[in-house]
């Protein structure tokens, strides 16, 4: 005979390799439980966290995420990470404590309605009915690529439940299968475009179409450019843009406005993957291939289809071409070309402070070549995947862009650390960021075979001091005492030093060198007159009218 929280973590066992999360009242007898299987449970230190963590684990292994909170406060402490993970399409599985059976305590709240909120659905398991409402859970998770909620309802936690049944089967979700004629309109306009450009999103990257979009793209000799979550997500092809939109090249920008065709595979539409509707050419036909209906204005044609069988049907239905690659006769792009960065004595600008564009090429090049890099939000965000090579889309993790929220980077770095642990984690994050997540400093020191973490420490909530301080508004807010986050390393076990000029960082390349372990923490003191470009876009957005922009898109 079986309680109801074995039962629930041999469902677990069964699907799930890792589990992340903080222990509580709701939660304990399911982590006793879970002790006794072959899954792994990672302790961190906040709830948030958890939740945090499991994104990132999926990001970077491709394998179900899972976290588990208590009920009540911790339940509703993981709210914000869930948001980000609905609107990032993260199949995740959050097992939460739940008020009991018999009716709410003085503590509990709605969390059904919490959840509700934020788009996620809840589960609740009943004591005869664990492991199907539980596989029920995983399986909606995996076919709709969405957060779900198991509700563990707190009398039932030990209640007896049985003999444990037979565990039943999961089926793979289907692909969406293209239309036929959808199929022919398609290629029919591909064919009749002049410059075609190719755009793919994570989406193409999660179907396994990189290949057959690269041999498409080589076919019809069409450039190809991703989103940031696409990163590398083609092999080798005549012409590579790299990231389109705020991360965007200036080659790049110039190649989508010269397009005549854009071909948009399994990326939705965003104000910063469009630069705020700016793009695409007035008259260029976009046509996007995605599962999930069309919510840009631009798209003249949508498919509902599986990205890797849209792109193996295109392959048997476009013409191949056999003229040279337009970009490079286009005189407009082939004039486009990235500036210098100026030469500046140690990387420093006349404040006296890191160039963050000199630190971060710096930094490629002492960083081991097999890297995950994991980012923040902020505004430094754009240096990591700007100038550090990154080998494909499961190597650059940036949780929280979805949702625009800051402060998950040390949480989403352990997550990339379970995933990863042959790979050395870099995780990119800005003063503000760091300090909001800073309890699970400990558990990102605890956890990583081998992490670098960079702050690029500009004293500042950089993307407030460029979007608002730069308008006139009082920066007080804005600004972040000094503080010392090696030695706040240090305090957890890790190595790390402060970083004033480029010659510091051999103190890195030193510690990468030798039989480093654990984790690392470079301080990077960097300066604030150094403005992103997509931060550029952001203040020029702010200059459109209203009426103009398009929506966010998803």
């Amino acid at each position: 005979m079986s309680n109801v929280s074995e039962h629930a973590a041999f469902v677990l066992s069964a699907h799930l390799s890792d589990v992340f999360g903080v222990m509580g009242n709701g939660n304990a007898y399911l982590l006793d439980a879970l002790s006794r299987t072959r899954t792994t449970f990672t302790a961190v230190r906040h709830e948030a966290a958890g939740v945090a963590a499991a994104d990132a684990y999926f990001r970077a292994s491709g394998r179900l995420a899972a976290a588990t909170t208590t009920y009540g406060p911790g339940f509703s402490n993981a709210i914000t990470p869930l948001a980000e993970a609905v609107r990032a399409q993260i199949p995740l599985v959050l097992i939460t404590g739940s008020e009991p059976a018999a009716g709410a305590r003085p503590w509990d709240v709605d969390q059904t309605a919490l959840a509700a909120a934020v788009g996620a659905r809840t589960v609740t398991v009943g004591a005869g009915s664990v492991v199907t409402d539980l596989t029920e859970a995983i399986g909606y998770a995996l076919a709709a690529r969405s957060p779900v909620v198991v509700a563990l309802p707190y009398d039932l936690a030990t209640a007896e439940a049985g003999r444990i049944p037979t565990l039943p089967g999961i089926p793979a979700p289907m692909p969406a299968v293209p239309a036929e004629a959808e199929l022919e309109r398609l290629a029919e306009l591909i064919n009749a475009a002049r410059r075609p450009v190719i755009l793919a999103g994570r989406g193409a990257w999660l179907a396994g179409a990189g290949p057959d979009l690269t041999r498409l793209a080589r076919l019809i000799k069409a450039p190809a450019a991703t989103t940031a979550f696409a990163r590398n997500l083609f092999g080798p092809v005549h012409d590579h843009l790299g990231i389109a939109g705020g991360f965007g090249t200036r080659r790049c920008t110039a190649a989508f406005a010269a397009a005549d065709l854009v071909l948009v595979v399994g990326a939705g539409l965003n104000q910063f993957t469009t630069r705020f509707g700016r793009l695409f050419a007035e008259d260029a036909r976009v046509l996007q291939v995605d599962l999930a209906a069309p919510t840009h204005p631009r798209v003249d044609l949508a498919v509902r289809a599986d990205a890797a069988l849209a792109a193996q049907e295109l392959l048997r239905r476009v013409r191949p071409r056999d003229h040279e690659v337009w970009t490079t006769a286009h005189p407009e792009v082939a004039a486009a070309h990235e500036p210098d960065l100026p030469a500046t004595p140690g990387g420093l600008l006349p404040d006296g402070r890191l160039d963050p564009r000199q630190l971060a090429r710096r930094l490629d090049g002492i960083l081991p070549a097999d890297r995950t890099v994991v980012t923040d939000g902020g505004h430094f965000l754009e240096w990591g995947p700007r100038y550090w090579r990154i080998g494909g889309p499961d190597r650059l993790i940036m949780v929280g862009t979805a949702y625009q929220t800051i402060g998950l980077g040390l949480a989403s770095a352990v997550g990339a650390a379970r995933a990863r642990p042959e790979s050395t984690v870099v995780l990119a994050s800005g003063d503000g960021g760091a300090l909001m997540g800073l309890a699970d400093l400990e558990s990102l020191a605890r956890t990583a075979r081998r992490a670098v973490m960079i702050i690029f420490d500009d004293g500042a909530y950089g993307a407030e001091v460029h979007q608002y301080g730069s308008l006139g508004l009082d920066q007080g807010p804005m600004r972040i005492g000094e503080v010392d986050f090696a030695g706040l390393g240090r305090s957890v076990g890790a190595a790390g030093r402060t970083v004033r000029t480029l010659d510091d960082l051999d103190d890195l390349a030193g510690w990468l060198a030798g039989p480093s372990a654990g984790l690392y923490v470079a301080d990077c003191r960097i300066s604030a007159s150094v403005v992103a470009p997509h931060m550029r876009e952001v203040q020029e957005a702010r200059r459109i009218p209203a009426d103009r922009l398009e929506p966010a898109g998803r």
